[in-house]
């Protein structure tokens, strides 16, 4: 196995060494790709304890969690892309018009080179490993940027995966804004970031000036319309259980909830009900109710919880960086609370008068990473879809649709650009060559 790239590397050597290694031709192989992914799904296997430790560092995940949520759900795509990999590879034949007769026309999936992966801290393993996944298993070499928001995460990952990886074809670099910033100097084949949108710009204009295409998995304000006479007791324990997994510091989360005046009071009271089932009646005693990554995040979202009536929660602790699951009602539409993501532990209700006015808020609003809806009604269903924009949808259960191998995960417009998961990182990471054969006798 070769040594991993050293901290003494310079960007530049480092992404001279991983093409020289692409450049041989190994990366391509069937075997080389499936190697790789078996030996990442080994790191999350043998040594998922200590990662789950460092996730409970950095964000006060629970071990539950953090298996749940991070390393199991990489290994469910790594092994989703196993059993299929070399299917999805498979040159996919075209038809020729008449005019070339005799000839043959196909695709096939070309590698695109050194890939740049840039992670998040809020599922620091999931959002680092699951593209590096997708980039092996198109067959590049790959610079993984861990979050240096979650230092505890990123040091692990560092340390692991050069004892799992081939060091020539994979370098992790940490570190903060300059040496993101020199990365991004750089010229890569693709760049693949997840965050938020004022450094998806930066990225984007770094990747402008060599060409080089990016996908940007960003955020917004997803929000979840809950439906007259509909069951919402339910409804509650879905919302709350999405809003509030990582204590609400989910790219995809629920961010507020559209519903009718007549439904609001009812459905405050389940939430608030559902909270106290699901976390007990102290939070900040409970072992699957996290914390805030730092400071800076946490008064920022105290900044926020008075932005309407509290239903539940509103309390907090600077020191341990906790803040309660928190349903604020009555909010206004231009309150603090909608004026950005929240990216926390606290969801706003609103009143709209109806679907059309439920409709119109979300179309006044950025393009959202998600919309999800409570309802009954198939009318109700197909109006959101077909009148709304946004990355994913989630009929009646909130986050679910990430899990979904087969479906493609990915923002619109301020959410994002480009998707992955399963088959979709393949595309990603990958350009489909146009090949026409044509015989010369």
């Amino acid at each position: 196995m070769s040594a991993a790239g050293t901290a003494r590397e310079t960007p530049a050597e480092v992404v001279a060494r991983l093409r020289a290694a692409f450049r041989t031709g190994r990366t391509r192989d069937l075997s080389w790709r499936t190697d790789q992914l078996t030996r990442l799904r080994a790191l999350l296997t043998e040594r998922g304890d200590a990662l789950a430790e460092a996730l409970h560092a950095d964000l006060g995940k629970s071990r539950k969690e953090a298996y749940r949520t991070e390393i199991d759900f990489t290994v469910r795509e790594i092994d989703h892309t196993l059993e299929r990999l070399a299917g999805w590879l498979e040159p996919e034949p075209a038809p020729v018009p008449a005019v070339l007769a005799g000839a043959t026309a196909r695709t096939v999936q070309d590698p695109l080179g050194v890939v740049l992966v840039i992670a998040p801290w809020n599922y620091p393993v999931q959002l680092l490993l699951a593209p590096v996944a997708g980039a092996l298993a198109a067959g590049n070499t790959v610079v993984a940027k861990p979050s240096e928001l979650a230092p505890a995460t990123s040091a692990a990952l560092a340390r692991l995966l050069p004892e799992y990886l081939d060091g020539d074809t994979l370098t992790v670099v940490e570190g903060g804004v300059p040496e993101t910033t020199a990365l991004l100097a750089e010229r890569f084949d693709h760049i693949f970031y997840t965050g938020n949108g004022t450094v998806g710009r930066i990225v984007m204009a770094a990747a402008a000036k060599h060409l080089t295409p990016v996908t940007l998995e960003l955020g917004g304000k997803s929000p979840a319309f809950v439906d007259r006479d509909t069951d919402l007791k339910t409804v509650a324990a879905r919302l709350v259980s999405g809003k509030f997994l990582n204590t609400g510091q989910t790219c995809v989360a629920p961010d507020y909830v559209l519903t009718d005046p007549e439904t609001a009071p009812a459905l405050t009271d389940a939430l608030a009900a559902a909270v106290e089932e699901q976390f007990g009646t102290d939070a900040s005693q409970s072992p699957e109710y996290g914390r805030i990554v730092n400071e800076r995040h946490f008064d920022r979202l105290v900044g926020l919880l008075d932005s309407g009536r509290t239903v539940t929660g509103g309390a907090h602790d600077r020191d341990t960086k906790y803040i309660a699951p928190t349903v604020l009602a009555d909010v206004a539409p231009d309150s603090p609370v909608m004026q950005e993501e929240i990216f926390g532990p606290v969801l706003p209700v609103l009143t709209v008068d109806g679907l059309d006015e439920a409709i119109g808020f979300i179309n006044d609003r950025d393009k959202p990473l998600a919309l999800y809806a409570f309802t009954e009604s198939p009318g109700v269903r197909e109006r959101l879809l077909a009148e709304t924009s946004s990355g994913g949808v989630g009929m009646g259960l909130p986050l679910a649709h990430l899990t979904v191998s087969d479906l493609p995960f990915g923002g619109v417009g301020e959410s994002g650009m480009g998707n992955y998961h399963g088959r979709y990182s393949l595309e990603t990471f990958s350009h489909r060559k146009a090949v026409l054969d044509t015989p010369l006798g």
